[in-house]
Order: C-alpha cells, then structure tokens, then sequence
C-alpha cells in the first residue's frame, strides 16, 4: 500500500533497485583473470598466497585495505532509502 502522491509498490521498486544495485556493484568489486606480481599502487610483491586465493587481484593487502576504506566513506548516504526520495 502507497500513500500520498506515490504509487501502488513504488516502494517495492525502490527496495529491487537498491538490492540489484548492491548485487552489481558486489559483483564489480570480484576480480578474474591472472593476478600480478607486484601491486599497482605502491609496486610492493603481492604474496603467492593473495594471488592463488584471489584471481585477478591487482592491489596488496594495504592498498586493497585503502580502497575499501574509501569506497565506504563514499557510499553514506542511500537517496532511495531516505524519507525525502521520490516517493513524496
């Protein structure tokens, strides 16, 4: 049930976007392909045991460790989740 200016499951939509978003951006951060030796950002050697366990990683443990850190920061805030979206 809707109430206001929105529509019948205009909610229900917003909830599968959200959980689609987040599948897809999951499935973004999974890497494939061969691992390199050495890390990207500070060329340091990434262990053997990091690249068999991960194929396709590009960063060491405390680059990869950075990035994360950052990519959290951005993500704060969830317009669709939020009392002031579209559904007003």
């Amino acid at each position: 049930m809707a109430g206001g200016w929105s529509r019948d499951g205009a909610v229900q939509e917003q909830i599968d976007t959200s959980v689609a978003d987040a599948v897809a951006q999951a499935r973004d951060k999974l890497s494939a392909g061969v691992s390199l030796s050495h890390c990207e950002e500070c060329e340091d050697e990434i262990p053997q045991a990091r690249r068999d366990a991960l194929p396709g990683v590009r960063l060491c443990v405390a680059c990869q460790a950075e990035v994360d850190g950052f990519q959290a920061r951005q993500l704060g805030y969830n317009r669709r989740g939020s009392k002031d979206s579209q559904l007003r």
